[in-house]
């Protein structure tokens, strides 16, 4: 059984289960679930590009604004029905100017300028924005027709061009809210985030209703167990529905796929393994990168355009868009088959969840339900060790079309360490790979690929930074936990020397110390996760500052 003796492969279960079980608590408490608010506001409007047809496409093919997503988060100023008559009526008018048109009928996104006050420290900084980047937008907040979808508590945006609430930059933000002393923002957001799983069925990537269509990496479970480290194992019942709630959406169709085929979310391998990748409910093209989406289908020779769209789609609930770990060339963003591909972190998270329902189960008495959801982190545990594992010393993805594991070695190998789903001596020969092959001098690089997109080689991440911190001190690599974290902070406070800012990503190779480039759009600065990861670094490597 892939070269292990029997009684190995017994000694890896138990280490598992125990594992499991360690992480679960089997502690059970009697306190009732709080349950979350449910809206009875009216039903979202339909996303911008079918509420407004032909002008939505006019206006981003046209590149009326240099941002497309700069449209999608316009509100308009009266009934889209009236504007959309409008636009028919005078479209093709003499000296019809479409951009005057659009800015008579809408009111633009604001982007306010952030002046800090000078002098401030980088702590200081970060404590000083965090109410800058909170916002509250309850349905009284949010005008009609708007993208933007209410919520009942406020939350943190990311900054700049993010002006909504992201799923998984915000477990990293809360790091350093914790970090802060903000709990009270802490449950708000978990709070949102439940109020989400009733109204929808799960976490959208961003509380916009062209991000309905998809999630993004599940970090609610973890979320729970960041709350319960301060609150107590109450939150794990508190939150217990919407976690299973979740689960579900992720496992949709798992009962009833055919052995070697997918659905949704759900891979089922022949020999009857179950793993997870990432979907998108629509194949058409992202409203909020309607035109570089057209323009990729078009480059994508011989291949059905609704298939390219599904895997950008895919690829934006990743989180990771875009990236040479989508790519069957490793290079070039029109081979992209993100649905194709069996992920190591989406499935990390997964197993996590499992876990952090077992707990939660076991906090409300349920040992059916606690011993249930053990065994189904111990199966995945097994699968990501089965398939996910590269022999060439490192955790990887899986090509389950090709039926083949994936040789590019990205930060995503840290994940199984991160949520302690790796098998011991596994976790010894990644940490080694990343090390030798992903550090940097001034941090982590994303991939051993630079092929332009902001999630490969030069960039670094905060957040991948922090689950390589973990992950290493997991497994007992505290070195080279604290040599990530110190290049990663002197990269960062490198940058807000100069700078005066807290940026996105990081270019942690070659001569330049900068924020990093790639992707559909400028350099952001800000920034939620960023934030919440350097307040976590400074107080372990600089607690002085």
């Amino acid at each position: 059984m892939h070269g292990l003796r029997g009684d190995r492969v017994l000694r890896v279960r138990k280490a598992r289960l125990a594992a499991i079980a360690l992480l679960t608590g089997l502690a059970a408490s009697s306190i009732c679930r709080a349950d979350a608010a449910v809206d009875s506001a009216a039903a979202l409007p339909p996303p911008p590009s079918e509420l407004y047809g032909d002008l939505f496409v006019a206006v981003q093919t046209q590149q009326v604004f240099p941002d497309q997503k700069t449209f999608v988060d316009a509100v308009p100023n009266s009934t889209p029905a009236a504007i959309v008559q409008l636009y028919d009526q005078s479209k093709n008018q003499p000296n019809f100017d479409l951009k005057r048109f659009v800015l008579a009928n809408f009111t633009l996104p604001s982007e306010p300028v952030i002046t800090p006050p000078s002098g401030q420290t980088l702590r200081e900084h970060i404590d000083w924005l965090w109410p800058k980047l909170t916002r509250t937008t309850t349905a009284a907040d949010v005008p009609a027709n708007s993208s933007l979808i209410p919520l009942p508590k406020p939350y943190v945006v990311p900054g700049g061009r993010f002006r909504e609430g992201y799923y998984w930059d915000t477990y990293f933000t809360m790091l350093g809210l914790q970090e802060a002393g903000r709990e009270d923002l802490v449950d708000d957001m978990l709070d949102d985030f439940a109020y989400e799983i009733d109204r929808f069925g799960h976490i959208p990537n961003g509380n916009r209703t062209y991000y309905l269509s998809r999630s993004q990496p599940p970090f609610y479970g973890l979320m729970v167990q960041l709350a319960a480290k301060v609150e107590g194992d109450r939150v794990y019942q508190k939150y217990l529905p919407e976690l299973k709630k979740e689960y579900a959406y992720w496992m949709m169709g798992a009962d009833t796929t055919p052995r070697g085929q997918a659905t949704r979310n759900v891979v089922v391998f022949r020999d009857g393994a179950v793993l997870n990748r990432y979907w998108d409910a629509r194949d058409t093209p992202r409203d909020e990168s309607y035109l570089e989406d057209v323009t990729t289908a078009k480059q994508a020779a011989g291949r059905d355009p609704r298939e390219v769209y599904r895997d950008l789609r895919a690829a934006a609930e990743s989180g990771w868009d875009f990236s040479s770990r989508w790519f069957g060339d490793n290079q070039t963003l029109t081979t992209i088959r993100t649905t194709s591909i069996v992920p190591v972190d989406l499935n990390s998270l997964l197993f996590s969840l499992e876990a952090t329902i077992a707990k939660g189960c076991a906090q409300s008495l349920d040992f059916r339900c606690t011993a249930d959801y053990i065994g189904k982190a111990e199966r995945r545990a097994e699968a990501i060790n089965r398939y996910l594992w590269n022999p060439k010393g490192y955790y990887a993805d899986y090509d389950w079309r090709l039926g083949k594991r994936r040789d590019n070695l990205s930060a995503a190998a840290v994940y199984p360490l991160f949520v302690r789903a790796a098998w011991p001596e596994r976790a010894v020969k990644t940490l080694h790979a990343v090390s030798a092959q992903l550090l940097k001098d001034r941090g982590l690089a994303t991939s051993t690929f630079q092929t332009g997109q902001q999630w490969d080689a030069p960039n670094g991440w905060a957040p991948l930074h922090w689950l390589t911190i973990k992950g290493a001190q997991h497994y007992g690599d505290r070195k080279l936990a604290q040599t990530v974290g110190t290049r990663f902070l002197a990269d960062v406070k490198q940058v807000y020397a100069s700078d005066q800012k807290l940026v996105e990503k990081y270019v942690v190779e070659g001569p330049n110390a900068g924020g990093g480039g790639g992707g559909e759009y400028p350099l952001q600065d800000g920034f939620g996760w960023t934030n919440g990861v350097t307040l976590k670094l400074l107080d372990l490597y600089a607690p002085g500052e």
